[in-house]
């Protein structure tokens, strides 16, 4: 299913762990970036569905313009530039939100090659049986969440 809300468990509990140094929000964008050609691919029927993006090569590069284009998103919206340690933080979220979606699709879809072009082989397939991923997924996601939790109620002694 493209564009699922599982990957999005995983980043909310790297935020949690390090809110200042990632940034949840591109770490959700290079997910849904990396979704896009999935719908597309599907609409089109192609035999494909998990293709470009779906490579630690492509992931990279839907990383990349994740964080510049948030970026920039951001710059224009505030109308100056964007200091170095948000910048840093929009780029760890992207690039970490972008091979993590590979790594999770890797054990759930036969049709992806991460490796590609140097290899067509994918020994994450099927690595963890799907509930037990999705569990664990969602399990990261509560403990994201409840970080966040912690930390407003924290802020609000301040």
């Amino acid at each position: 299913m493209p564009v699922t809300p599982f990957h999005f468990g995983l980043g909310a509990a790297l935020h949690g762990a390090a809110p200042r140094h990632l940034s949840f929000l591109a770490f959700c964008a290079a997910n849904v970036l990396i979704d896009v050609e999935s719908v597309w691919n599907l609409l089109r029927g192609q035999p494909q569905v998990h293709a470009f993006f779906h490579t630690y090569v492509g992931a990279t590069l839907a990383g990349l313009a994740t964080a510049a284009l948030s970026g920039l998103w951001r710059r224009w919206r505030l109308g100056q530039p964007l200091p170095p340690p948000y910048r840093r933080s929009l780029l760890l979220g992207a690039l970490l939100g972008a091979w993590s979606h590979v790594m999770l699709d890797s054990i759930m879809h036969t049709d992806i090659r991460p490796l590609a072009p140097f290899s067509e082989s994918n020994a994450l397939f099927r690595l963890i049986a799907l509930p037990e991923l999705h569990l664990i997924l969602l399990g990261l996601g509560m403990l994201g969440g409840m970080a966040a939790w912690l930390r407003r109620l924290q802020e609000g002694d301040r």
